[in-house]
């Protein structure tokens, strides 16, 4: 790779896309970014159209970041996507139905039980290293041979947001390690290859996609795909990953403890292992490169929520953050469970459902978004307790702007946050593993070094002490009910 070629990356998230160009020495030389929506066609569906999102997307910005190249060489590119989710598609890789999304999709809940049953709990965990959850995807693969049996007869190939894009470009059918591990109880986390006997229990006649790391080359872009997106034909093109791992290298989360929180639509949090190390309230995982393990947790909502309240209220953030920071720590005496739409890790709960408690007619508007804020953050902290070994926090995402949020959050959880001076997130950890696919040795701490370092307000920490197991108290009690409430919502 020469010091004049440059990187593309570029990520397909849940609510939009973002692509950056990069030189070699991580010099973020264009942006570009999409927004789309996320369909919910029933309760507890969440989906996403491949061709008219993401290929779509990716389209949009391949052409304006080559039209910002202005002729420079192109040396390599890499994508990342939300996950893992589940497309099917025909064999020639058109998409059969639309994608169903990660954890925030929790049709299969009889599934998951079903399988559960049939492979043995301790087993699964022992194996896949994950235990089944609306995350997993074997479920859904399921769930889709019963519902929709037609679409299940029809299909060949199986493609996540990152695959599908790869397929569209090189025409190769592969999918990366770490998304293949989120593929429970389809892949075996220690032999580092698909489990293919229970592969066929849970998609029986399903053609597996080969498997690679994420750094890996494994393909270039053929001429019709250059033709419609304006890059180059012959461009390489590496496996590429889930987003949140993407998000992760772009903030040097690669030694055993650094832990990424991604503050976005859904609360994300990454912590990289030395070895596998299952929990059956945790996901264990491949990570980006031969040899690496990490574990991760995730809330079903968290920006979903401050944007669902600012739309009740018809406010903009800043309003809305103005408000809550003149609110003091605990609300005047509010508590929020944030399970909206369920709970992920640690609950694994997807009939939870969200909790107001203490409110009265005092209460404004900004104690209500700090309650909110302050409940999410306790949802990182159980999160936080869960994982073993806990070291170095880089906090990521749109949520880190403004600093109310992530100042809470090291409130509630008592541990400082480092922020990064670069916020386009995945695209970036894309560019970068584009770099590595490619030769090159990108230096991550040059790349995008730490902006700042939020640091736990004593004060404001003792507070959160005495709310916080009140916090997991509240669920404990209402459970019965809000699995109640959530079965008439259906």
């Amino acid at each position: 790779m020469a010091e004049t070629d440059l990187l593309l990356g570029i990520d397909i998230g849940t609510s939009s896309s973002k692509g950056v160009l990069v030189s070699p020495a991580g010099e973020v030389l264009a942006r570009a970014t999409r927004p789309h929506r996320t369909s919910y066609p029933h309760p507890g569906w969440a989906e996403h159209e491949a061709e008219s999102v993401w290929w779509a997307d990716f389209v949009a910005i391949s052409r304006e970041l080559v039209a910002a190249a202005d002729g420079r060489p192109l040396a390599g590119l890499a994508v990342s996507g939300i996950g893992p989710v589940l497309l099917p598609a025909d064999a020639d890789g058109r998409p059969l139905r639309p994608a169903i999304l990660y954890g925030v999709d929790t049709r299969a809940t009889r599934e998951i039980d079903e399988l559960t049953a049939e492979l043995g709990a301790d087993a699964i965990l022992a194996r896949a290293g994950t235990a089944l959850s609306s995350q997993a995807v074997g479920p859904k693969w399921r769930w889709l041979a019963r519902h929709e049996p037609e679409v299940y007869a029809r299909t060949r190939l199986f493609l996540m947001a990152s695959s599908y894009l790869v397929h569209r470009l090189t025409g190769e059918y592969v999918l990366d390690h770490h998304s293949a591990s989120q593929c429970d109880p389809m892949y075996d986390l220690r032999a580092a290859d698909w489990a293919h006997d229970w592969a066929e229990v849970v998609a029986p006649g399903i053609e597996l996609p080969r498997l690679a790391w994420s750094t890996e080359v494994v393909g270039t872009v053929h001429a019709a795909a250059a033709s419609v997106t304006g890059l180059p034909a012959g461009l390489p093109v590496a496996a590429g990953t889930v987003d949140a791992w993407a998000e992760a290298a772009s903030v040097g989360v690669t030694e055993p403890g650094d832990t990424m929180v991604m503050y976005g639509t859904t609360m994300f949090l990454v912590r990289v292992l030395a070895s596998p190390s299952p929990h059956p309230a945790l996901w264990s995982t491949r990570g980006v490169g031969p040899g690496s393990y990490s574990m991760a947790a995730g809330m079903a909502t968290s920006g979903a929520i401050t944007d669902w309240l600012r739309g009740l209220v018809d406010s903009e953030f800043a309003g809305l953050v103005a408000a809550a920071g003149q609110a003091p720590a605990g609300g005047n005496g509010l508590l929020l469970l944030p399970y909206f739409a369920g709970e992920r890790t640690p609950l694994f709960d997807p009939d939870a459902r969200g909790i107001l408690a203490g409110l009265t007619t005092r209460h404004g508007i900004g104690e209500i978004y700090r309650a909110a804020l302050e409940g999410i953050a306790y949802g990182v902290r159980h999160n936080l307790e869960t994982m073993p070994g806990t070291g170095r926090l880089v906090a990521v995402g749109g949520g880190t702007q403004g600093g109310l949020w992530t100042q809470i959050v090291s409130d509630v959880t008592g541990l400082p946050q480092q922020i990064p001076a670069e916020k386009i997130g995945a695209a970036l950890g894309d560019a970068l593993l584009a770099g590595i696919a490619v030769g090159a040795e990108p230096d991550i701490t040059r790349w995008n070094p730490v902006r700042e370092t939020v640091r736990p307000d004593p004060a404001a920490a003792e507070v959160y002490a005495e709310y916080y197991p009140r916090y997991r108290a509240l669920y404990t009690a209402t459970a019965d009910i809000a699995h109640f409430l959530a079965a008439r919502q259906r």
